[in-house]
């Protein structure tokens, strides 16, 4: 525990705001998140208890402190006796100088309400916590667990304690962001009936790296409330990730309201607070209501619309793409570009050592326009990695570039292999026809490379034994497609989907003998010719579309996603 010890000590008091993850909350998202839990000053929370599991400048501590004291204020003026405040709060801070700074505050605050410095004092000992909300001792319960957590990648956490966090957290999983094990124990310190609201991050509720995390939301607990805040000034600075606001309750599983960029308004976010958590007479147009949102570690589809009800009849009616016969990969991550990646010709080792690359730059027309550019491998046909004393070339070069090489984790991790790529080369895909698909586009990017290119790291890619690849690439150029990757992916800047893996697969495909002959044809022409509106027009006729299906694929209704 010693290494665990020394990294937490380290982040507290050598992090800065972007390595911790510390973005911060406008006050009005903030007093909506509160209104949303129902923890308002006209109930009684001298009852209640609330934790705030990284409270850094303390925007919403501070504001959940107002509200106690508003609270136990009126209690006392109608005559009732509210008990000590002890147990109202817990709030956890790791980082050592927001801890203080914030403390500070807090006992302001409560020498404006008239406490004597002692019992500020000693409130403020029982209320706050200087640590690491994963690892601090808290008590067992509370009703509500309010925040916004911090948004950190896993290559920023020191090793030993992230080991540490993987060993307490089963939703630590692949390469989810330090929030998603914060929301699993805030979950798991919920009462029955308590509720949990954070503002953070939606990437997890689609993405692979959330399913554990899904899982344990549709078995035990209520997604009552959803709020995309997507486009909506929700932060005191611009975030990458765009965020949501969830409302989770440690109760039996129900519908979801659902809501979408909200006006950063006083009023307006009370209002909706009220109409999100139940207490409206009648549910305002804003407000959807959807069941069946959470479902095992499936992602969740928190659309409103005629696009969503398209794609669940088609995912009712054909078979998930790699089911079709297909299968969907990943291009080479080296660990160390430049090392690995250079001119083909350039490259001077033995030429079975070195694969034509295919780069996202060489498919931007649409063709394949390759830039000459190769890859060096370090594997043999069979799997194992080469013997280097066989290649002399192979081995001057990787010498040469030693210390770039060796550095990677993935080297540290075994030595005596120091050399690999993060990810296997297989030659046999360089030579297979296949489709490449860039990661980011606004749009499907499908180009067909015959057979001759190995695949980059950036770029995905499919290929089949069943389905003509100049058919399905006037599939995955459709209208279509892009109407499933909008459904499943996360939304980024711009505009842009995520044309991954995870989501390619989702797409429904019938199967290749059930296509008509003339129809094959008119698919592969349309690919060939880049004619994306007869791509859309026989892909349409292949999924049996109605008229109505196809303006909504095409994103041309008013109820479209």
């Amino acid at each position: 525990m010693c290494q665990v010890t020394d990294a937490v000590r380290e982040l507290a008091h050598g992090a800065g705001a972007d390595e911790r993850g510390a973005i911060f909350t406008r006050p009005e998202v903030v007093e909506f998140i509160l209104d949303l839990v129902g923890y308002i000053p006209s109930a009684a929370l001298y009852k209640k208890s609330l934790l705030e599991p990284s409270f850094g400048s303390g925007e919403f501590l501070l504001a959940a402190i107002s509200r106690l004291l508003s609270s136990t204020a009126a209690a006392r003026k109608r005559g009732v006796e509210a008990p000590a405040l002890d147990g109202c709060i817990r709030a956890v801070e790791l980082h050592a100088s927001s801890f203080t700074q914030t403390r500070g505050q807090v006992l302001r605050l409560l020498d404006s309400h008239g406490f004597e410095a002692a019992e500020a004092e000693r409130l403020a000992g029982h209320w706050l916590a200087h640590g690491d909300f994963l690892l601090a001792p808290l008590p067992e319960s509370f009703d509500f667990v309010v925040g916004n957590p911090p948004y950190v990648r896993q290559e920023l956490i020191p090793a030993a304690l992230l080991r540490e966090y993987r060993r307490r957290y089963a939703t630590l999983y692949d390469r989810a962001d330090l929030y998603i094990p914060f929301i699993e124990r805030g979950l798991r310190l919920l009462k029955p009936g308590g509720k949990l609201s954070f503002i953070c991050a939606d990437r997890w509720m689609k993405n692979r790296y959330g399913g554990p995390l899904r899982a344990l939301v549709a078995s035990d607990f209520h997604l009552q409330a959803y709020v995309d805040m997507f486009d909506t000034p929700a932060f005191h600075s611009e975030v990458v990730a765009y965020p949501a606001i969830t409302m989770i309750e440690r109760s039996s599983p129900g519908p979801t309201l659902v809501a979408a960029r909200p006006k950063i308004e006083g009023p307006y976010l009370r209002e909706l607070a009220k109409a999100l958590r139940g207490q409206a007479k009648a549910l305002p147009e804003s407000v959807h209501r959807l069941d069946g949102v959470a479902n095992g570690d499936e992602p969740w589809v928190l659309q409103f619309s005629d696009a969503t009800s398209l794609v669940r009849r088609i995912e009712q009616a054909f078979p998930a793409l790699e089911e079709a016969g297909c299968k969907v990969g990943i291009g080479v991550a080296t660990g160390a570009d430049k090392a690995y990646v250079a001119k083909f010709e350039e490259l001077d080792i033995e030429p079975s050592r070195k694969l034509p690359l295919a780069m996202t730059r060489d498919i931007i027309s649409g063709h394949v326009e390759w830039r000459g550019y190769g890859v060096v491998n370090p594997f043999t046909d069979e799997g194992p990695l080469v013997d280097l004393r066989e290649y002399p070339k192979l081995a001057a070069h990787l010498e040469a570039h030693r210390s770039a090489i060796a550095s990677r984790h993935v080297a540290k991790k075994d030595e005596k292999r120091w050399y690999r790529t993060i990810d296997r080369i297989t030659p046999s895909l360089a030579r297979r026809p296949k489709l490449l698909i860039p990661d980011i586009k606004g749009d499907a990017q499908v180009v067909y490379e015959e057979g001759l290119l190995y695949p980059h790291h950036n770029l995905y890619y499919v290929v089949s034994d069943d389905w003509d690849l100049r058919a399905l690439q006037a599939v995955l150029l459709s209208s279509l497609t892009r109407l499933f990757i909008a459904t499943y992916s996360t939304k980024m800047r711009g505009g842009f989907l995520r044309f991954q893996a995870q989501y390619l697969r989702r797409i429904r495909l019938p199967l290749w003998a059930d296509v008509p002959r003339d129809l094959r044809t008119r698919l592969a022409k349309a690919a060939r010719a880049l004619d994306l509106a007869a791509c859309d027009a026989t892909t349409f006729e292949l999924y049996g579309l109605t008229e109505e299906e196809q303006l909504i694929a095409k994103g041309m209704t008013t109820n479209g996603s």
